[in-house]
C-alpha cells in the first residue's frame, strides 16, 4: 500500500515519501503549506490511489474538537418529549455521529481529513490526542466506547494562521508542500489542460513567477489561480503575444482578476505600470 501520485494529481517525490511514511508509522500526516497548493486535495488523491473511503471534516473557527467524535442533540430530544415520540426513551437516537467516529466505524481502512484545523481554538488540537493516540473514545451519554476496526490515514493540514501546540506536533509526521517550480507546475497544467499550446502556457508562466516575485504583493496568486486564469486566456482565446512581456511591472496582465485578488495588488500593479512607462 504506497502512494505515488494519480493521474489527476502531480505529487512530487518528497510528498509520495511523506504520505507513505505517515501510513507506516500510523501517525497523522500533517501538511503545510501556501493556500492553492493541493493540500485538501491529497487527501482525495491518497483516497482515490488507495481504493479508501473518505471522510472529510472541514474545520471553522467556531468548531469544537467534541464534535468530530459524536454530538448530543438534546433540542431535539426535549421536542419529541413534548410531543410525546416513543424514541425519547432510547438516547441513543439524538446521538449524532461525527466524522472521527464515521472513520472509526468504517469496515475498511479510511482517509480522514482534517481541514484547515489552525482555524479553530488553540486547545481544539489537544482536545483530540487521546483520540488519535488510542484510536478510542467514550460516549458518556450511551456509556459506550467507540474503537477504531482500523487505524485510518490521518492527514491534516494548516495553513499556518496559529502555531500548534508541541504535544500535538510530536504525534504527527510533518511534511510542507513547497511551491512548485515551474517545470512542476508546468506537468500540473498538462494534467488539467492536456494538448495546451506550448506558446501560451510557456508565456503564461513567466507572467506568473513573475507576478509572485513582485515585492510588496499582499497575496501571491496560487496555482489554483494560475489554473483559473489559464482556462480564460484560453476561452478568451489571448494571443501568447500578449504575454510576452516577462518583466513584472510592464503591464498588467489580461484578465487579471483571476490573479490579483485585492485592491492593494491591483493598486501595487498599477503604480508599477506607470513608473515603468515614466521611465521610458
Amino acid at each position: 500500500m504506497r502512494f505515488t501520485g494519480t493521474e489527476t494529481y502531480v505529487a512530487t517525490d518528497d510528498l509520495n515519501l511523506a504520505v507513505n511514511a505517515a501510513i507506516t508509522l500510523g501517525r497523522p500526516l500533517l501538511i503545510k503549506g501556501e493556500p492553492g497548493t493541493g493540500k485538501t486535495m491529497l487527501a482525495e488523491e491518497v483516497a482515490k490511489a488507495l481504493g479508501m473511503p473518505l471522510y472529510q471534516w472541514h474545520v471553522k473557527s467556531t468548531t469544537k474538537a467534541s464534535q468530530g467524535l459524536y454530538e448530543y442533540d438534546a433540542v431535539s430530544r426535549l421536542r419529541d418529549s413534548q410531543l410525546g415520540d416513543a424514541r425519547v426513551h432510547d438516547i441513543g437516537n439524538y446521538i449524532v455521529k461525527g466524522k472521527l467516529w464515521e472513520a472509526f466505524e468504517s469496515e475498511q481502512r479510511a482517509v480522514l481529513l482534517i481541514d484547515e484545523i489552525d482555524k479553530a481554538d488553540i486547545e481544539f488540537p489537544n482536545d483530540l490526542l487521546q483520540e488519535l493516540d488510542r484510536m478510542e473514545f467514550y460516549v458518556y451519554e450511551t456509556r459506550q466506547l467507540v474503537k477504531a476496526r482500523h487505524r485510518p490515514v490521518i492527514i491534516i493540514t494548516s495553513n499556518n494562521e496559529k502555531e500548534l501546540p508541541d504535544a500535538f506536533l510530536r504525534r504527527c509526521f510533518f511534511h510542507y508542500i513547497r511551491f512548485p517550480d515551474a517545470e512542476t507546475m508546468t506537468q500540473i497544467v498538462e494534467v488539467h489542460y492536456p494538448g495546451i499550446k506550448q506558446v501560451l502556457l510557456k508565456g503564461a508562466l513567466a507572467t506568473f513567477f513573475g507576478m509572485r516575485e513582485v515585492p510588496g504583493l499582499k497575496k501571491k496568486p496560487s496555482t489554483s489561480e494560475l489554473l483559473d486564469w489559464l482556462k480564460l486566456l484560453v476561452a478568451e482565446e489571448i494571443p501568447a503575444e500578449v504575454l510576452h512581456s516577462r518583466e513584472p511591472g510592464k503591464a498588467i496582465p489580461p484578465l487579471h482578476g483571476a490573479l490579483l485578488k485585492n485592491e492593494q495588488d491591483l493598486g501595487l500593479f498599477e503604480r508599477l505600470v506607470g513608473m515603468s512607462r515614466r521611465g521610458r
